[in-house]
């Protein structure tokens, strides 16, 4: 980040793809065996469309486009979120895509206050996406 960052600036949107591939990957490093997560028979089953997204594999996503933005994998500070939405993953090479783009609420003492808007299908798969970042203090 090498401009001066002003309340009401905007992070470009990051577009990702999730794959199944991803989600067996994803549940190997994170131990989350649930079959929503991997077998279609179980997550309809349970009244899924089909299998889902790990709902904190979504939650990285928002925080690997802060790193992205900032230039920095140590720069997030704080980061919550609220569920509100699965991201549903098809049995396919193209999978789902997940948007996400935020703005910054404010700046000062170095930290940026962020909101992000992460979609899938153009709908909302989290709420309250919000994150505290580090960022470069302006010499002066």
């Amino acid at each position: 980040m090498s401009v001066a960052l002003e309340a009401g600036a905007q992070l470009p949107a990051q577009t990702y793809r999730v794959t199944r591939v991803d989600l067996v990957k994803y549940a190997g490093a994170a131990g989350d065996f649930n079959p929503i997560h991997w077998s279609d028979r179980q997550a309809t089953k349970v009244g899924l469309p089909g299998v889902i997204a790990h709902g904190m594999y979504t939650m990285a996503l928002g925080a690997r486009a802060l790193t992205a933005w900032t230039g920095d994998p140590a720069s997030i500070l704080e980061y919550g979120v609220r569920f509100t939405r699965p991201v549903p993953v098809p049995d396919d090479d193209l999978g789902a895509e997940v948007v996400v783009s935020g703005s910054v609420r404010s700046v000062a003492g170095g930290r940026a206050q962020v909101d992000l808007t992460v979609t899938c299908n153009g709908e909302k798969v989290l709420a309250a996406a919000r994150a505290t970042v580090r960022v470069p203090v302006p010499a002066g």
